[in-house]
């Protein structure tokens, strides 16, 4: 694939169909080329219309002044070796590496994390995809925090659990939001400030749609090569604030800690090494 062509696909937030578009361009773009918008849409499997939505979307007037990009670029130097698994691999080394520089500064990730520990209870929550991400976070974080509550209903169950929380003394909501961002995730980030309560926005990118509602934002790059998206990056980020707030518990964390493995022994709960 060439860099230009490499440029191009990966400057777009793209869809699952999109990126299926997206992956067979960039293993076969001399013989894409020779495609019809039909016939692309046939050995990608997708319809003829995502095609169609893809070409528009990467800023071009129609299929045909695609196909002649296409042509050009095949005649280009080609990006480093490596297969598409591998390329996908590179790119959440790029993220890892940039969360690592952001990281330098531990000062506003120890600020946030003893925020965090101050909140009682301290409410998690995220959507969609963000869901698994929000659900992962809640379980680590209950080993340091005492009372975490992890929401994944929106609407009016989650309005109902926020409301609750706040009775009860929380301070803190935390989101993760990942692409694409649900509609559910701003309002989550609105009812949450419309009582008072801080909002932590864990997300890809320092500046999106939600960070304007969000209090404070934590970010790590999500990697776009495969028809769904890596978060290995954004994983580290929510290791790293968990770690960020054992240290802000002290003691507390622990006791917790302690307490658990000795309930996990006295249950054997876990096959050995």
């Amino acid at each position: 694939m060439s860099r230009s062509l490499h440029d191009l696909l990966t400057a777009h937030r793209l869809t699952p169909a999109q990126r299926r578009i997206a992956s067979y361009l960039a293993e076969r773009a001399a013989d894409a080329a020779a495609l019809t918008s039909a016939e692309l849409a046939q050995c990608t499997e997708v319809s003829q219309p995502s095609v169609t939505r893809f070409v528009a979307l990467l800023g071009f007037d129609g299929y045909g002044e695609f196909r002649r990009y296409l042509r050009d670029a095949s005649d280009e130097p080609a990006t480093e070796g490596g297969n598409k698994f591998q390329a996908a691999i590179d790119a959440d080394l790029r993220n890892l590496t940039a969360l690592r520089a952001q990281l330098a500064d531990e000062t506003r990730l120890r600020s946030i994390a003893e925020r965090l520990m101050a909140s009682r209870p301290l409410v998690i929550t995220g959507y969609r995809v963000s869901a698994a991400q929000a659900a992962s976070f809640a379980y680590l974080a209950r080993k340091i925090h005492p009372d975490v509550q992890l929401v994944t209903d929106a609407g009016s169950v989650f309005g109902d659990a926020v409301r609750h929380a706040h009775r009860r003394g929380a301070g803190v909501l935390v989101l993760f939001a990942l692409p694409r961002y649900p509609r559910e995730s701003a309002e989550a980030l609105a009812q949450a400030r419309s009582l008072g309560l801080r909002t932590l926005l864990v997300t890809d990118r320092p500046v999106s749609s939600l960070t304007p509602s969000a209090d404070d934002v934590l970010h790590a790059g999500v990697a776009s090569e495969f028809v769904f998206d890596s978060h290995a990056a954004v994983v580290s980020l929510s290791v790293a604030l968990v770690e960020a707030m054992a240290d802000a518990a002290g003691a507390l964390a622990r006791q917790r800690l302690e307490g658990f493995e000795d309930y996990a022994a006295d249950q054997d709960l876990f096959l050995p090494d």
